[in-house]
């Protein structure tokens, strides 16, 4: 955890009903960019107040523990995402992304078959 001084800058809703926030920080520390260099692309807990945190918030905010990696997206929208900009980087001829996801969501269904035990 660490916590750095900042002025909400905005918030704008998105379609999926989640909210994108921005934050303007002072100059920071090199080890204050370096905590937040690690903490890019992690779910995590944010907390704002306008005035300085107490001891006693502190040791509270510090014993909560995510649970999660990523609480907007299932692994099958992830999933999803990925094979789209795989399709904008090379669409292997298919006009239509989802002409390539279909086709790619079957292979790697039917690899996955092809490890199954036929017994069950």
């Amino acid at each position: 955890m660490f916590i750095i001084p900042a002025q909400l800058e905005s918030y704008r809703s998105l379609k999926d009903r989640t909210l994108k926030v921005s934050f303007e920080t002072a100059e920071l520390t090199p080890q204050q960019m370096a905590n937040l260099q690690g903490a890019l692309m992690k779910a995590g807990y944010l907390a704002f107040n306008p005035d300085p945190f107490t001891e006693d918030k502190i040791r509270e905010m510090e014993s909560i523990k995510a649970d999660y990696d990523d609480p907007g997206k299932t692994p099958s929208k992830r999933m999803r995402n990925v094979l789209y900009v795989y399709w904008k980087q090379d669409n292997r001829g298919y006009e239509v992304f989802n002409d390539f996801y279909i086709h790619y969501m079957e292979k790697f269904i039917n690899h996955i078959k092809e490890k199954l035990d036929e017994r069950l």
